[in-house]
């Protein structure tokens, strides 16, 4: 399928482009980009993306997809079905599945399945250690080899910090990431929200926020000692923003990422026992929300991801301290950063792109988020500008589950293009 791309603002970070031109594909990759490119008499597709952003496919590097054993939540064609529909043309799942993701068959039949029905190209994340128990160590070797991305117990903290260590001295021996979920579960102690005013007023118990800066830290003392490289996942406080701050200036191998949710809401949300505003780590206050909006605008967060975490409405529809943590993210992650980062100037849409596309690209190893000639044409075309109100019930996740229903956001995918096929059409799922 030939495609031209036409008179859209093309930003590619990697290669430093942002400029009005055309983007040409050919056979599934990015053949040219360039004005007059010479097309005339060959028979293509022609979007014109005009007044639009042309930029790589969105990579979402932490994300739940449930899939396999929990698919009353989530399967793989209907998350990455709600990706394509966010802009994201890339997916990472998490290992904590059932089975879980710690050996070779569980890794090749999330790539099978996703070959087979997605609408995205999925990539999975294997577990640290066996069974998500913090025991003893999944064969990493094997997760690489079979076409894990990197290993985590996201979820689950590392608890031993001993195998935190051997965990991490593994994995880069085989160039893996690993992505640390810091939580110190005796500082949470059982806890189902942000301690503070808000926890007291409503009579819930509180997570103090150094049950996780006291693993962050802990992560990062590991890292440095042994030279090895450690990912923090969804960052959310003050504390954690300064720890990795101060230990990229020493040098540390540290690389971080927060979420949406984190920068756009507070635990204010909660008011009312609001379920779809229960998540791990807990929504915090408004200093924590300014640090994490200064840590993107300083570079200290690497990536914004969504930590898509599907769940039945019966599982949030319930006691706030029975409710599962986490919330769907696919779809409003563009708008909310759009709104919340690039409109108030905290992030340049050159920036924003890094932090959602190439940074995590990178930091997984993947031959993703970038323009470059040659390259599977991912793409993601959107209008900054356009204005839009999120409806939760007509989101292509199997779950709702999610704070933002009638939020009023700017910025929304219209063209998806992954591997060269369009997957989006003017905003419609093809």
């Amino acid at each position: 399928m030939r495609i031209l791309i036409k008179g859209g603002r093309v930003i590619d970070p990697a290669n430093n482009i942002d400029k009005v031109t055309d983007v040409y594909i050919d056979k599934g990759v990015i053949s040219e980009i360039g004005d007059d490119l010479g097309l005339e008499g060959i028979e293509m597709e022609v979007i014109d993306a005009a007044g639009k952003i042309v930029s790589p496919g969105l990579v979402d590097m932490h994300c739940h997809l449930r899939d396999p054993g929990q698919e009353y939540k989530e399967d793989i064609e209907t998350g990455t079905r709600s990706a394509a529909m966010g802009g994201i043309t890339s997916v990472a799942c998490m290992p904590n599945t059932k089975p879980v993701i710690d050996n070779e068959a569980v890794v090749t039949y999330i790539r099978t399945k996703a070959k087979e029905t997605g609408y995205v190209n999925v990539f999975p994340i294997g577990a640290i250690s066996k069974g998500l128990e913090g025991k003893e160590l999944a064969e990493i070797g094997e997760l690489k080899f079979a076409g894990a991305v990197a290993v985590s117990d996201d979820g689950r903290p590392v608890v031993e910090s001993g195998l935190m260590r051997r965990a991490m001295e593994y994995a880069d021996m085989f160039d893996m990431t690993v992505i640390s979920h810091c939580e110190d579960l005796s500082l949470a102690d059982g806890g189902h929200m942000n301690e503070g005013y808000m926890s007291t007023y409503l009579g819930l118990r509180g997570i103090t926020r150094a049950a996780e800066e006291v693993m962050v830290s802990r992560d990062i003392l590991i890292a440095e000692a042994t030279g090895t490289a450690i990912h923090i996942a969804h960052v959310s406080t003050r504390g954690s923003v300064e720890l990795v701050r101060q230990a990229k200036k020493r040098g540390v191998r540290v690389t971080c990422e927060t979420c949406p949710h984190y920068f756009t809401l507070t635990e204010k949300a909660v008011d009312g026992f609001n379920t779809n505003a229960k998540m791990n780590p807990p929504l915090r206050t408004d200093d924590d929300v300014e640090a994490i909006k200064e840590g993107l605008k300083d570079g200290t967060i690497d990536c914004i991801v969504t930590d898509h975490a599907p769940h039945h409405i019966d599982e949030k529809n319930c006691e706030f301290a029975l409710a599962m943590n986490g919330i769907v993210g696919f779809e409003t992650s563009l708008g909310l950063s759009l709104e919340y980062l690039v409109k108030p100037g905290v992030l340049t849409l050159d920036e924003l792109i890094r932090k959602m596309s190439l940074n995590p690209s990178r930091i997984l190893g993947l031959s993703k988020g970038t323009l470059t000639i040659g390259n599977a044409a991912d793409i993601t075309i959107f209008d900054p500008e356009k204005e839009w109100t999120v409806d939760v019930s007509k989101l292509h996740s199997k779950s709702k589950n999610s704070p933002y229903d009638g939020f009023k956001l700017c910025g929304k995918p219209e063209y998806v293009i992954v591997g060269g096929d369009i997957v989006v059409n003017q905003g419609i799922l093809l």
